[in-house]
């Protein structure tokens, strides 16, 4: 099943939006005018063997030993290229949405995502994004907030 559907299955308010192909997060919300702290960045990192997406704002990156404390794990690492394309098999590569629980995996949601109330993200392909009230996105997905990014300069 595809987002779009899941997400009209769920009677959930959404807005489909079309624009030039883009291949970061920040080059997405450029394309749709929205400020990065309300774009939606899945990392998909392995702690001690097990997967899990971590949803951050655009102009973040994962802090892996903050994620590695509040794992308490051994290990953290970001997963390969060649990983996400087994773990997405249905996406376009680096246009996943962040909806870990739709692929089988836990879903950590950092703090500061999504302050104006709303998110957007690449639908699985790099010219679609979704934009959803902040507040649906959690009663669907349930991912466990921290605080586990820094901001780039």
């Amino acid at each position: 099943m595809e987002l779009v559907d899941f997400l009209k299955e769920k009677h959930v308010d959404f807005q489909l939006c079309a624009h030039r192909p883009a291949f970061t997060s920040q080059q997405m919300a450029a394309e749709e005018h929205t400020p990065g702290v309300n774009v939606a960045k899945p990392v998909i990192v392995q702690a001690d063997g097990k997967y899990y997406m971590c949803v951050l704002s655009a102009c973040c990156k994962v802090d892996l030993d903050k994620l590695r404390n509040q794992l308490d794990a051994g290990e953290v690492q970001l997963v390969s290229e060649k990983e996400m394309a087994k773990l997405f098999p249905d996406c376009e590569l680096g246009a996943e949405p962040p909806f870990g629980n739709f692929f089988g995996m836990t879903t950590l949601m950092d703090e500061n995502l999504g302050k104006d109330g709303y998110i957007l993200f690449q639908s699985g392909k790099h010219d679609q994004a979704v934009r959803l009230k902040l507040t649906d996105y959690e009663k669907m997905v349930h991912p466990r907030i921290m605080k586990f990014s820094y901001h780039l300069h």
